[in-house]
C-alpha cells in the first residue's frame, strides 16, 4: 500500500514538473508543436504598434533584400526551417524534420501537417515545389536572394508525397539548411501568387501568425491575428501595426506619448533617459551586423585601389563609435562581424592616418584630392542610427585629405535601387546577417556573382570568387573557415568598402510589452509577444 501511494505521488510530481517545463518554454518565446497549454489560453490581446524609420519596399519576401520588408513579412509568412528565438540555431518550422545525403547532394524535408495558408488553401509539398519553381523561373533582378544563395545549384525539387519534399543539388552547398531558414525563402500561397500576379507584393498571403489587412505606402502596414494559426494559443496579440516615423527623436516622442508601443533606431545617447523611465524599457538585439561606406569600384577615382585605401586611412572609426554609438559598437575591420565563424582577427585594419592617406592619393595621381558624392541613408538601421550625421563626420574626414564629398540622399526605396545600379560614388549601407554564416556576408555582399544584387560596390576579384565558391561546396567547417579567412585578407587589400562599425542595436518599448525577443537577423516574430492591458 505504501509503495503504491509513493508511486502515485511521484507520478503527480513528474506531471507537474513537465507542465512547468512546458510553461517555461512558452514564455521564452519558443514554439511548441501546436499543443495548447493553460498559459496560452490567457491571451492578453490588444494591438501592438511598432514605430520604424522607413517603409517596406515589398511584402513579397522573395523579391526584396531589405530589412524593413522582412520585419513585416516574417510575421505573415513562415519558412521551412526556423531559427531559435535569439540565435541562428535551426528549429522546426513548416518542416518538422530534415536530412542531407552523405554526398551533400540530396536534401529531404518532412512537412508539418494540418497547416493552411491565410486564403484557406492547404500547405503541402506541392506548395513548396511551386515556390521553388517560381524563384528559379525569375531573373536575378526579380529574386536576388534565390540567385545569390542558390544560383543554378538546385537541379530539382520534387513532391515525394503530400508531406515530403526532396531537393537535389548538382554541387554540395554547406549552408543549405541555414539558407532555407532565411526570411526571403518563406513559403507563399500558390493560389494567391497566381491570383494577384505582379500585385502579389501588395497582397501577401502566407501561413504565419498574422494576416495582412492594409498597406498605406510610407505610412503603415496593418496585420491582424491569424485565428486559424496552426499553433494553438498563438498569436497572443489581436493585431500588429508597423508605422513609419522617419526621425529617431520623433519616434521616441511617440513612444513617450503612448502613440506606439515599440520603436527601433534608438539614438544611443537616449538610452540613459529611457532606462530611467519606469514606463519604458530597453531591448538589446544580439549583434550580428556591419555598417560600412561602400566605394563603387567602377566609378572615377574609386577604380584605383590606392584611392580606396587612402579613403580607408582617412576615417576616424573610433570617433564615430564615441560620437554616434555611445560606445555601443566596435570599429570594424572586416566585412563580417567577429561572432561569425571564419572571422579573421589577424587582419590589420587601416589605421586612422590622414598623412598616409594623402601619400596614397598622390601616388594615385590625385595630390590635390578630387570630388565625389557621398550618399547618406535616409532611414535608421541597427548598424546606422543616424546616416546623415555619420555622413557629415565622414565628409569632414575626407575634407582633411583634400577629397570634397557632396552629401546626397533619396527616399529609401529609391536609394537602394540607384545604389544597386552603381549610380553612387560612395554610399552608406550595412548588413544584418540573415543566417549566421560567413557565406551570407562575404559571398552575398562582395562576390562578383552578386553584382547588381547585394554587391553594390561592384567589387570583382576572381581569386576571392574562387575561394568563396570553394567554401560553399566544402562540408568540413575548419576548412571553410580557413578559406574565408584567406578571402578576407585579399578583400582588405582591395578595399572595396570602408567597414565602419559592428553595432549593438537597441530598441525601446512600453513597459506593457511582454515576451519580445529581438532577433539578431533583425526579423522579429511577434507570435508570443503580449501587451499588458491592465
Amino acid at each position: 500500500m505504501k509503495k503504491r501511494t509513493w508511486m502515485l505521488l511521484m507520478s503527480i510530481v513528474m506531471v507537474l514538473s513537465l507542465a512547468l517545463v512546458g510553461c517555461s518554454k512558452d514564455t521564452a518565446g519558443e514554439k511548441t508543436d501546436g499543443k495548447k497549454s493553460e498559459e496560452k489560453e490567457e491571451a492578453s490581446g490588444g494591438t501592438l504598434v511598432y514605430g520604424r524609420g522607413g517603409d517596406s519596399t515589398s511584402l513579397d519576401p522573395a523579391a526584396t533584400t531589405e530589412g524593413e520588408a522582412f520585419k513585416v513579412t516574417k510575421n505573415i509568412y513562415e519558412t521551412l526551417i526556423e531559427f531559435g528565438p535569439q540565435d541562428t540555431e535551426l528549429h522546426p518550422g513548416l518542416a518538422t524534420e530534415w536530412k542531407a545525403s552523405e554526398d551533400g547532394l540530396t536534401y529531404t524535408l518532412t512537412l508539418r501537417e494540418g497547416v493552411k495558408f491565410h486564403d484557406g488553401t492547404d500547405f503541402n509539398a506541392d506548395a513548396v515545389v511551386f515556390n521553388f519553381e517560381r524563384w528559379k523561373a525569375g531573373n536575378k533582378e526579380q529574386f536576388y536572394y534565390y540567385n545569390s544563395q542558390f544560383g543554378d545549384r538546385i537541379d530539382s525539387v520534387t513532391a515525394v508525397d503530400a508531406k515530403t519534399v526532396e531537393i537535389k543539388l548538382n554541387t554540395p552547398l554547406a549552408p543549405f539548411f541555414k539558407n532555407l531558414a532565411m526570411s526571403p525563402f518563406a513559403i507563399a500561397s500558390p493560389a494567391a501568387v497566381e491570383k494577384h500576379g505582379d500585385k502579389f507584393a501588395e497582397n501577401p498571403v502566407g501561413t504565419g501568425p498574422f494576416v495582412f489587412k492594409e498597406w498605406k505606402r510610407n505610412e503603415k502596414v496593418v496585420l491582424e491575428k491569424n485565428k486559424n494559426y496552426w499553433e494553438e494559443g498563438l498569436p497572443k496579440l489581436d493585431g500588429l501595426i508597423f508605422t513609419v516615423i522617419p526621425e529617431n527623436s520623433a519616434r521616441l516622442n511617440a513612444l513617450n506619448a503612448g502613440e506606439v508601443d515599440l520603436i527601433d533606431g534608438v539614438n544611443f545617447s537616449d538610452l540613459p533617459g529611457i532606462e530611467s523611465n519606469a514606463n519604458l524599457q530597453v531591448f538589446n538585439r544580439p549583434s550580428m551586423n556591419v555598417g560600412y561606406l561602400g566605394l563603387t569600384n567602377t566609378r572615377g577615382p574609386l577604380k584605383d585601389k590606392l584611392v580606396r585605401q587612402a579613403l580607408n586611412h582617412a576615417v576616424d572609426k573610433q570617433s564615430l563609435v564615441d560620437n554616434f554609438y555611445a560606445g555601443k559598437a566596435t570599429p570594424a575591420k572586416n566585412p563580417m562581424p567577429p561572432v561569425i565563424a571564419g572571422y579573421n582577427d589577424d587582419v590589420q585594419d587601416y589605421d586612422y592616418n590622414p598623412e598616409k592617406a594623402k601619400e596614397l592619393l598622390a601616388q594615385a595621381g590625385y595630390p590635390n584630392g578630387f570630388e565625389m558624392e557621398l550618399w547618406a541613408m535616409p532611414v535608421a538601421r541597427p548598424y546606422m542610427p543616424d546616416g546623415k550625421k555619420v555622413a557629415e563626420a565622414l565628409q569632414a574626414n575626407f575634407e582633411a585629405i583634400g577629397v570634397k564629398a557632396k552629401i546626397v540622399t533619396y527616399e529609401w526605396g529609391t536609394y537602394l535601387d540607384k545604389a544597386r545600379m552603381g549610380e553612387a560614388d560612395s554610399f552608406l549601407l550595412g548588413w544584418t546577417g540573415d543566417n549566421g554564416d560567413a557565406d551570407n556576408f562575404l559571398y552575398v555582399l562582395l562576390d562578383q556573382d552578386s553584382i547588381e544584387s547585394n554587391n553594390y560596390a561592384y567589387y570583382k576579384n576572381q581569386e576571392v570568387h574562387d575561394l568563396l565558391v570553394k567554401a560553399q561546396a566544402t562540408v568540413d567547417e575548419a576548412e571553410r573557415e580557413k578559406l574565408y579567412k584567406e578571402a578576407q585578407l585579399i578583400i582588405k587589400d582591395d578595399a572595396p568598402w570602408i567597414p565602419l562599425v559592428h553595432s549593438e542595436p537597441a530598441l525601446a518599448g512600453s513597459s506593457k510589452v511582454k515576451n519580445f525577443l529581438p532577433h539578431p537577423t533583425g526579423s522579429d516574430i511577434f507570435a508570443t509577444v503580449e501587451l499588458n492591458l491592465e
